[in-house]
């Protein structure tokens, strides 16, 4: 039995790779860019990379790579049988058996697949900011949004394997295309694509002087560039985050409808805007949700673990099935 897993977590632009001890400690970190090539087999191109990346901690650590269990976090869609049935995010890896493309090049029966989220939605649970509590719904912020539902203390997976897509409820009739092909999807809003988005129509409508002077152009400026600026007191910084965090709040709502959530804990990428913006999330939230004042307490808490909570419930989840 190992004592240790490699978990990976698959994000549209970058892939982290943590080697975590099965206390939840976290021995090492690596990470690459997320490949897009779509003239190669689906999946190979992903896989490649994700080879590397357990080659290289593998070897960091002294673990032998066929023994080591191996955990992979993938957005989109994941077949309980453990292929990514489809992949907004990821189109270049849609229908592709990750698990089995990594397995044979580590040489290793010891590759389980899951939903990138659901994976987060794991880790919290367990170690986290969601321990000891067992229903609460996992809100991944990245490229897009994924969403983890632990209820009655246990992954909600579905009929297929697909429940928690979150990110695609329609949030605005007949709204932006989303890669899922849909329109008005509730992550084309409340991401880091959206901020992104929200970016261009604010320097195009001159609201952000101070960010174009400092970038020189909008496609220039980054999440992570208003997110600082905000910290820093800038005010059409801290408007965008707030835009933000009503479109955030506006999901959260429909999922108070939906599933009588109380408990909502907020992870990924833009999470580490957390201090900003779940302050303001919580103020709309208090307005959008039906009969607010008669319901328990909801609480919207950020991740514990931020952008590694993915990487880290694909490791505990290898220890499971590995086991």
């Amino acid at each position: 039995m190992s004592d240790v897993a490699i978990g990976l977590d698959v994000g549209g632009t970058k892939a982290l790779a943590l080697a975590v001890a099965r206390d939840g400690r976290v021995l090492g970190e690596a990470q690459a860019a997320t490949p897009h090539d779509a003239t190669r087999q689906a999946g190979e191109a992903t896989a490649v990379v994700l080879t590397e990346l357990v080659h290289g901690l593998a070897a960091s650590h002294g673990l032998r790579v066929s023994d080591t269990p191996v955990g992979v976090g993938l957005p989109g869609l994941m077949r309980r049988d453990g292929r990514l049935a489809f992949a907004p995010n990821l189109q270049s890896a849609s229908g592709a058996d990750l698990g089995s493309l990594v397995g044979t090049a580590l040489q290793s029966s010891r590759v389980f697949c899951e939903n990138d989220a659901n994976c987060a939605a794991v880790a919290e649970h367990e170690w986290g900011a969601g321990r000891a509590i067992d229903d609460f719904v996992m809100v991944t912020l990245g490229t897009g949004i994924g969403g983890g539902i632990i209820a009655e203390g246990k992954l909600l997976q579905g009929r297929s394997g697909f429940a928690g897509e979150i990110g695609h409820m329609v949030v605005e009739a007949h709204g932006i295309p989303c890669p899922c092909g849909g329109m008005g999807c509730w992550e084309r809003y409340a991401s880091g694509s959206g901020l992104k988005r929200l970016i261009l129509e604010a320097a195009k409508e001159g609201q952000l002087p101070t960010l174009l002077d400092e970038h020189r152009s909008a496609e220039g400026i980054r999440p992570e560039d208003v997110t600082r600026a905000a910290a820093e007191g800038l005010d059409e910084a801290i408007d965008l985050l707030r835009q933000i965090s009503w479109w955030l709040a506006l999901g959260l709502s429909n999922l108070v409808a939906i599933l009588d959530a109380g408990h909502f804990v907020i992870g990924g990428g833009l999470s580490s805007a957390s201090d900003l913006v779940l302050p303001f999330t919580r103020e709309y939230l208090a307005n959008l949700v039906e009969g607010y004042q008669s319901r328990p307490a909801i609480t919207v808490t950020g991740s514990m673990f931020g952008p590694r909570s993915g990487a880290m419930g694909a490791a505990l989840i290898a220890f499971e099935r590995n086991s």
